[in-house]
């Protein structure tokens, strides 16, 4: 028999450990139109993180600060463990290629989860099954054509430019092209896999990058395992687009109505 070979996202996201500090390595599959996918490269940072043997809980929050364009090729990431506490941890992960200045800077925060009261407030947006959407087809950036996109409501459409903007609110299906069980490195990058709300407004795309993104995680390993899923329903929209800036506000669902996940960005356009 062969041996099947990892998916691509484990592949992409692969690290070994040096030294001071962890190496990974870009990957063309994961390619954006100037550098790699940024929810690839918070992925990577996050399963540095999962794997320290210093960490203890699950990811409660990431930040990741995209300073610089990553060139294709090696990339170094210093981990380092700021302050811990009984049921919190908080770090510190700096991305940097031969030696040279951070091109990515992330904080991190974990905690570990205990049963507690709850109150759960966001009601499940709810949407046609995904067997019944239709897919997106492919498009030039390789990043995409790793996703499969589904789009219930608010699909990007490219076209000639019209007198009425369209909506920046979009809820889709997502989920890897080849089926790949979900987990907490694969929500993360999911969590930055919308194309930006500037491309479905103007209906044309436009230099466009994301600067700063933040990712909560309302659930555990543990859960999200016994969720047992291979795509989650999210929605995305967006506040604001003032001078070269824009932001991005996301949820991400579980098909069995269990919110997962949301983030906010921040991303340069230029328009």
């Amino acid at each position: 028999m062969h041996a099947k070979l990892p998916h691509p996202f484990d592949d992409t996201t692969r690290i070994t450990a040096g030294d001071s500090s962890w190496q990974g390595h870009t990957s063309d599959d994961y390619w954006a139109f100037v550098g790699p996918f940024g929810g690839a490269t918070a992925a990577t940072i996050l399963r540095a993180l999962i794997d320290h043997p210093q960490c203890a809980g699950d990811p409660l929050a990431l930040t990741v600060n995209y300073c610089a364009p990553i060139a294709k090729g090696p990339f170094d990431l210093d981990v380092r463990l700021v302050k811990a506490n009984r049921s919190s941890q908080h770090w510190s992960v700096e991305l940097s290629q031969g030696g040279g200045e951070v091109a990515t800077l992330a904080t991190a925060v974990f905690a570990e989860r205990r049963p507690s009261w709850e109150h759960r407030v966001a009601q499940y947006p709810g949407a046609k099954p995904f067997e019944e959407t239709l897919p997106f087809p492919k498009i030039q950036a390789a990043w995409a054509n790793q996703y499969e996109f589904r789009f219930v409501e608010g699909e990007m459409r490219i076209g000639p430019p019209q007198a009425e903007l369209a909506s920046t609110y979009s809820k889709i299906w997502i989920s890897d092209r080849e089926p790949r069980k979900l987990d907490m490195l694969s929500l993360m990058s999911m969590s930055d896999a919308f194309f930006g709300r500037i491309f479905h407004v103007r209906r044309e795309l436009v230099p466009f990058g994301t600067v700063s993104l933040t990712t909560y995680f309302h659930t555990d390993a543990e859960e999200l395992a016994a969720e047992d899923i291979t795509r989650v329903l999210a929605t995305a929209d967006s506040k604001i687009m003032h001078k070269s800036y824009a932001d991005q506000n996301a949820e991400l669902w579980s098909p069995n109505g269990r919110l997962l996940a949301t983030s906010t960005q921040i991303a340069y356009f230029k328009a």
